[in-house]
């Protein structure tokens, strides 16, 4: 009689081993992964990536430092809270810069004060980049020139440092409302929604090119002013002047409508790219300019961190330090789902 113990013990534990073993990979925590898998990452974006108004500024002692890229912003402070998680992002480079439109991820951007150019965003990207993140599409959107367009007091030395004019300087700030609910004003708007549309397009394609494995976030922008606008009728806790300062009450619903806007535009251009989108505006309606010591939003004309020529910037409506935070928090929340997918 043929003997067959001696074998299938041995491939009996062998299988319980195997099986064990695949038990186990499925039990590990979730990031880790990728703890000896580095993800060679590029971030990209405007002022509110780069975190404009945080001190201290990268490169402040070149003419780069005047994109006032923060030393930590938030994909730095998302990166370490991921390498927390052990998940490593290998950042190639962080090309963020303050004033930048859609259009300068693939040309050259000029540097306010005639200070020269920095190179197109897109230069970064390498055919190993394997995740690109960042927020762009306010200023080709022309969010400085709504805010400019209400608000008189930014027409002038004030806002002299915000890029950009008013849409129509011909119409009275406090006239804004109407002008943007009808007319030219309407227009324009709609003018600038399909802009954006169109070239953030153009961007997906353009990194899909140059880092073809690439899994792509875009970062929408956290909501400036809030469904109860009359809470932006008193100045914040230890500030003199209002978070919107002259912008009228019937004018702030207008200026919250067309940034809902924006973002519904870009979470759908995301979508139709395959791209993935972080929902800033609708986790952000309690930490907006106006809630006092709630705010993540340092109001208009409300000093920053931040000093040119001895003279503080204000936050021209940017995330201060807790808004950077909420950025970070929901960033890292995207990319570990996406690199776990």
């Amino acid at each position: 009689m043929r003997k067959t113990t001696s074998t299938q013990g041995p491939r009996r534990r062998a299988a319980a081993a195997v099986a064990l073993s695949g038990c186990l990979a499925l039990a590990v925590p979730a990031g880790t992964a990728h703890a000896a898998d580095p993800v060679p990452t590029v971030f990209f974006g405007d002022s509110y990536t780069a975190n404009f108004g945080i001190a201290p500024v990268n490169n402040m002692d070149q003419p780069r430092g005047l994109c006032f890229q923060a030393t930590e912003n938030y994909p730095a402070v998302a990166t370490g809270r991921l390498a927390d998680r052990n998940i490593t992002l290998d950042v190639q480079e962080d090309v963020s810069c303050g004033g930048a439109v859609i259009e300068d991820f693939w040309r050259e951007q000029q540097l306010p004060f005639g200070a020269g150019t920095v190179p197109a965003q897109q230069d970064a990207l390498k055919e190993d980049t394997r995740l690109v993140v960042g927020s762009m599409g306010g200023n080709t959107y022309g969010f400085t020139s709504i805010l400019k367009q209400c608000s008189a007091r930014l027409r002038g030395d004030e806002g002299a440092i915000l890029p950009g004019a008013p849409v129509d300087a011909e119409s009275p700030a406090d006239e804004c409302a109407d002008f943007f609910t009808s007319g030219d004003g309407k227009a324009w708007l709609d003018y600038k929604a399909e802009q954006v549309g169109h070239e953030l397009d153009e961007m997906f394609q353009r990194m899909s090119h140059r880092a073809p494995d690439a899994e792509r976030v875009l970062v929408g922008y956290p909501r400036l002013a809030p469904q109860d606008t009359a809470k932006c009728l008193k100045a914040a806790p230890g500030q003199t002047e209002r978070p919107f300062v002259d912008v009228s009450e019937d004018a702030l619903s207008v200026l919250d409508q067309a940034q809902k806007r924006l973002d519904d535009v870009m979470k759908k251009v995301a979508a139709d790219d395959g791209a993935d989108f972080v929902d800033l505006y609708d986790h952000t309606g309690h930490n907006t300019a106006c809630d006092g010591a709630n705010r993540g939003i340092g109001g208009l004309l409300e000093n920053s961190e931040v000093e040119l020529l001895g003279q503080s910037i204000p936050w021209y409506a940017h995330p201060n330090e807790k808004g950077r935070d909420i950025q970070a928090q929901r960033v890292a929340a995207k990319i570990e789902a996406v690199l776990n997918r």
